[in-house]
């Protein structure tokens, strides 16, 4: 399985906000929901063998701060390639969760409740095979021979916390960067997947 953790940090994590402003007022949602549809739509088809975690960060230890959501693309329904449909699904399942004090499926193979930011992050940064993907990491080379189980971890438009990036130190994880220019989250998704589904050809990991 291929897993991608987001780390969100601007959109409002009650859903309140207007589909009509995702790269404003909605904290760049819009970026968020391409990250989502990129790692999951392919032509005609969707990825079953990948899942996407989205973590909003909340205050440590109160159960009304952080969200998780997390997408299994091997049971997730009504998954459109575009942005604005995505964003609808996603603020469904945050608005929804104010109301459900454990995790529970807002639709189908979309499971959202409340975390702890901090805690979670370690938890999955401690996890093996994690991978954090970040402009002034390695070359992609330097990973080696890629199997399929891995999880990478990514930012947002912004930048990681202070916080955040203690947390990936610590657990200890190789900082790759995908190539010398900047991209936006959901094109180094598009990347990775790239790089990914050549490795599982039994092609050689293409030079970045």
């Amino acid at each position: 399985m291929r897993r991608f953790v987001l780390l969100v940090h601007r959109v409002p994590r009650d859903g309140q906000f207007t589909l009509n402003d995702l790269a404003g007022g909605a904290g760049r949602m819009d970026e968020v929901a391409r990250v989502v549809s990129t790692a999951f739509t392919v032509s005609n088809d969707l990825r079953r063998d990948t899942e996407v975690v989205l973590l909003f960060g909340g205050t440590e230890g109160k159960v009304d701060g952080g969200r998780r959501i997390v997408v299994h693309g091997a049971r997730v329904r009504y998954l459109n390639p575009d942005e604005r449909s995505t964003a609808a699904l996603l603020k469904n399942a945050l608005t929804r969760a104010i109301a459900h004090p454990r995790d529970f499926e807002s639709s189908p193979g979309l499971v959202v409740g409340p975390i702890d930011g901090r805690a979670e992050l370690a938890r999955l940064a401690g996890e093996p095979r994690g991978v954090w993907l970040t402009e002034s990491g390695a070359s992609w080379e330097s990973l080696g021979v890629l199997g399929p189980d891995r999880t990478f971890f990514l930012s947002d438009p912004y930048d990681p916390t202070d916080e955040e990036v203690a947390v990936l130190r610590a657990a200890n994880l190789p900082a790759i960067s995908v190539g010398p220019r900047s991209l936006r989250a959901s094109q180094v998704v598009d990347v990775v997947h790239h790089l990914l589904d050549v490795a599982a050809e039994g092609g050689p990991n293409p030079p970045v």
